[in-house]
């Protein structure tokens, strides 16, 4: 009985260390039906159906056209086979389907300053699409539950040394896979004309964001590192792309100016919906990150305000206040503005000036759905 637990238990480690390779994608290529690929890709097909008829779909043809396109100069020849949706998500994210259907996240949106660190993300998933990584990654998931079943048979260390084993070889290959989607998705993007400068841009201000987080979990994510972090250690990433863009020439999509004007007519609801996350820490993070460009400052003012407004801390209403003084004076400054300086002003006792911001906010928004209860507020304060 001894010997069937070290054979069961070799079995198991020998699944565990053997790598489950998938070849890369050739253009334009669709799997048999029939074979394990084929399977993956008739179940992705229904999860994009979902994702076509979702409500979180951003319909914008003009965001849309300009994603598609940088999506396809990364891409090349591969243009063809990959079906992009955006999606109103206010999370860092880009996901490329093994079937090629690409998920872009408004977080990611709103995050990238330039189009090069844009191109850079989505030349990284592109590069898990053609090296097919999410097929051998789930060939790997297979195997993994074979062993985790091998070694439920077997008792002893010897067990579970062979679920260590798996656990560990699956991680490897993963690091390994996102290492290889860094370094390629640099060249594809680098290839199609954009700055080098754009990946190790990219990660570095996500280190400072995680840094500046509400949570301590979020806080010491990125140096947190064990053999279950399927992603390389984020300094080592910025290291490898530093390297990597090290003497080459300036490329293009490095114009901050140029990319903020493509997404501005989305830059209110994508910081709205971020601060729905309620990691106010990362948000302020990024609202002065973004305030560097000094442009949208009535828009960007007026949302640091709100982080303060909700967080509610200790000094809070003060900064808020500042906020929306500073976003007031601006041209592009929404009207809501208005309202939550006056009812800060209502707070502090300065009924004057609050009666006047409620008017401002009264004229600059007549159809407001809470227009009774602002007038409601002006009425309180007649004659005072």
């Amino acid at each position: 009985m001894r010997l069937r637990n070290v054979l069961l238990a070799a079995s198991a480690w020998a699944v565990a260390v053997t790598p489950v390779f998938a070849e890369p994608r050739p253009p334009h290529s669709r799997p048999v039906l029939s074979s394990d690929e084929g399977g993956i890709w008739d179940l992705l097909d229904r999860a994009e159906l979902d994702t076509r008829n979702s409500a979180e779909l951003d319909k914008d043809p003009v965001l849309n056209a300009y994603v598609q396109g940088v999506v396809c100069k990364v891409a090349g020849d591969y243009c063809a086979d990959l079906r992009v949706y955006l999606l109103d998500r206010p999370y860092l994210n880009a996901i490329t389907a093994p079937n090629g259907y690409v998920e872009v996240w408004s977080g990611l949106m709103l995050r990238a300053e330039t189009e090069s660190e844009l191109a850079f993300v989505l030349g990284h998933e592109i590069t898990h699409f053609t090296e097919n990584h999410g097929i051998e990654q789930w060939r790997k998931a297979r195997a993994q539950a074979n062993v985790a079943m091998l070694a439920s048979i077997v008792s002893g260390p010897l067990g579970l040394l062979a679920a260590l084993g798996a656990a560990a070889s699956l991680s490897a290959y993963s690091r390994e896979d996102e290492r290889q989607a860094d370094r390629e998705g640099l060249e594809r993007a680098v290839a199609a004309g954009y700055d080098a400068g754009g990946g190790a841009a990219m990660w570095t201000w996500v280190i400072d964001e995680a840094k500046a987080s509400d949570f301590k979990k979020v806080r010491e994510g990125p140096a947190r590192a064990s053999i279950f972090n399927t992603h390389p250690i984020d300094q080592e990433r910025i290291a490898t792309l530093t390297a990597l863009a090290k003497g080459r020439p300036a490329g293009a999509g490095a114009d901050k100016a140029v990319y903020r004007a493509v997404i501005r007519p989305h830059l209110a609801s994508w910081l709205r919906d971020d601060l729905r996350r309620r990691d106010y820490g990362q948000s302020l993070y990024l609202i002065q990150r973004l305030s560097q460009l000094g442009t949208d400052m009535g828009v960007l003012n007026y949302f640091k305000g709100e982080a303060y407004r909700l967080r509610r801390g200790a000094g809070d209403d003060a900064l808020a206040q500042a906020a929306y003084e500073a976003a007031v004076t601006q041209i592009d400054v929404p009207p809501e503005a208005f309202r939550e300086l006056g009812n800060l002003y209502v707070r502090a006792g300065d009924k004057a000036r609050a009666r006047t911001a409620f008017e401002s906010y009264l004229s600059r928004a007549p159809e407001a759905q809470d227009r009774w209860l602002v007038e409601t507020s002006l009425k309180t304060l007649e004659g005072t």
